[in-house]
């Protein structure tokens, strides 16, 4: 045809096309790769999990001890006794040691039971005082529990109070405990930041999330020279003290 002429443009463009079509081939398998690591990221970051006052679970009908128990009465005068659920997310799944027997007398301020964690181990004082009824000895074989459910499955004692009223003053509850569950959480999150230059100058084995925020079950990857600090600047600071002191 008159006027009309012909290029082959892949004569002329083929270098470029198969430039183009190199470049893709190397992209798109890197793209996947990179894809999958994002995904794989916010996955583990979604199993460590964060710890903050949002994902804290306080019943507003339970006493809590500024040891991080909790105690509560049930219509038949028994008090059931537990630990409170920061205390879990701080630690992560922990064994129970040192149960003690139903018919066996306790008072405020003693040991209640030990937990472990890998060979690193806490004592947790008792918020009461009276006469253990009944132990969770379901405890011993299901450690989990407790972490599914501590203020129901999870309770340690039932214990008949002997001065109830008086301890029970010395606890928090309803939104006073709400309130200082956060305070709490921001009192950990201060004695890390201190004792970390103690042991480790790298925080990051504790601070994982993006913004500084700690990560769920943080004490639970720190070494038992930390637990040692825990338990004495942080769970028997103030073993004598009431809230308000």
């Amino acid at each position: 045809m008159e006027g009309f002429s012909y290029h082959d443009i892949f004569a002329t463009k083929g270098l470029e096309y198969l430039i183009i079509i190199a470049f893709l081939a190397l992209l798109i398998p890197f793209w996947i790769v990179l894809n999958k690591q994002v995904k794989v990221t916010r996955q583990i970051q979604k199993t460590l999990g964060i710890l903050s006052a949002s994902i804290l679970r306080i019943p507003q009908g339970l006493f809590f001890s500024r040891n991080h128990t909790w105690m509560y009465m049930e219509k038949s005068g028994a008090a059931a006794v537990g630990l409170d659920d920061l205390l879990l997310h701080i630690t992560g799944e922990v064994k129970f040691s040192n149960l003690k027997n139903p018919g066996e007398m306790i008072s405020k301020g003693d040991l209640l039971t030990e937990i472990d964690h890998d060979g690193k181990q806490l004592q947790v004082l008792s918020p009461v005082t009276g006469k253990i009824l009944d132990t969770n000895f379901m405890l011993a074989e299901r450690p989990g529990l407790m972490n599914e459910d501590p203020y129901g499955k999870g309770w340690i004692y039932k214990v008949k109070p002997t001065n109830w009223i008086a301890e029970a003053k010395s606890c928090y509850f309803a939104e006073e405990a709400t309130n200082w569950s956060e305070k709490e959480l921001v009192r950990f999150k201060d004695f890390l930041a201190a004792t970390m230059k103690n042991y480790s100058p790298d925080a990051s084995m504790v601070i994982l999330q993006d913004g500084g925020e700690l990560c769920d079950h943080s004490l639970s990857a720190l070494p038992n020279e930390i637990w040692k600090d825990f338990q004495k600047e942080f769970l028997n600071l103030y073993r004598l003290q009431t809230p308000g002191a």
